[in-house]
């Protein structure tokens, strides 16, 4: 049986996996990303397929899934913000390296892939991944298709306007979703509750130190998980704005299940039921229609690996 190489750019590591027709990981390996040279990233990619690939004479094909807008054939990094491409050719570079079919996607499509074919949404045929990290990354699988739109850049989640001159986001405008609801959204308001002084933000502040700059969404979900009130209350904060966006993506896409990944996931329920209850209310239609799931991702940091692999083996919407 034939397998295919999955592999993760990402900003600081490149990862890479052996993966079979079934989803399951064989080997993987990992190596530093040298963010600032696309030709070194192109080899560096290459070795590491080739090292994974030593000895073995059943590689079909290899997927790579990065951050940034991809072209709708798979071929072109439009733009990583990350990594500092623009107009990269990356399957050209890496076909010529390897010798092998490439295919190239961004990471929160791939990671919706592979959800949608080995994790959580293997029974949907209509589903919504979020990823939520730094910011908010999305994929959308409509009737069983990978959503990529008309020029590859679509499930672009994280920047849906949500507020109106709101927060300004990283990419430029006012209000995006990801200011909110995102992982940075989390610490931001955390910082801002120790800083405050306050003392509900006492045992947060205990968590850093008292050092505010020094608190990481990981201290909010494990001082939240001990009982603090404050922290749940940040975590729910969190939710509500993840339903809400939700609901709003529900009123465009109308999917079965909605899949929460990235490490917020960790909180379980004290975000997740949060996510759900905005989600009820906000839902356009509430009381006459189907309700969608609401779930935690299922194959964590693989999943883009996998999707990848995936995408690369089935040449989906190619």
């Amino acid at each position: 049986m034939s397998v295919t190489i999955g592999v993760d750019i990402g900003g600081t590591k490149i990862a890479g996996a052996v993966v079979s027709a079934t989803g399951e990981i064989l080997a993987c390996a990992r190596r530093d990303t040298p963010a600032h040279d696309p030709d070194q990233i192109a080899r560096d990619v290459a070795a590491l397929v080739t090292d994974l690939g030593r000895g073995r004479d059943d590689v079909r094909a290899v997927g790579v899934a990065c951050a940034g807008f991809v072209d709708r054939t798979g071929s072109t990094v439009l733009f990583a913000p990350n990594l500092a491409w623009r107009d990269e050719p990356m399957k050209m570079r890496l076909e010529a390296l390897l010798d092998l079919p490439v295919i190239i996607e961004n990471d929160a499509n791939a990671a919706a892939w592979g959800e949608f074919r080995y994790g959580a949404a293997t029974e949907a045929d209509d589903m919504l991944l979020v990823t939520v990290g730094t910011g908010i990354g999305g994929g959308v699988v409509v009737d069983s298709q990978l959503m990529r739109g008309a020029y590859g850049i679509a499930g672009e989640l994280g920047h849906m306007r949500v507020v109106p001159d709101g927060i300004r986001c990283g990419c430029g405008n006012r209000g995006c979703w990801e200011v909110y609801a995102s992982g940075n959204a989390l610490v931001r308001e955390a910082r801002e509750l120790v800083g405050s002084g306050a003392l509900n933000g006492v045992a947060l502040s205990d968590a850093c130190g008292g050092d505010p700059s020094k608190l990481m969404g990981h201290h909010v979900t494990t001082v939240a998980q001990a009982g603090d009130p404050a922290a749940a209350e940040l975590l729910a904060d969190l939710g509500r704005w993840l339903g809400e966006g939700a609901a709003s993506m529900a009123a465009v896409l109308d999917p079965e299940l909605i899949v929460i990944g990235g490490g917020v996931i960790a909180a379980g329920e004290l975000l997740l039921g949060p996510a759900r209850a905005a989600y009820g209310r906000q839902l356009s239609g509430r009381g006459h229609r189907p309700v969608a799931q609401i779930v935690p991702a299922a194959l964590g940091n693989d999943a883009g690996m996998i999707g990848a692999a995936a995408l690369a083996a089935e040449g989906v919407g190619r």
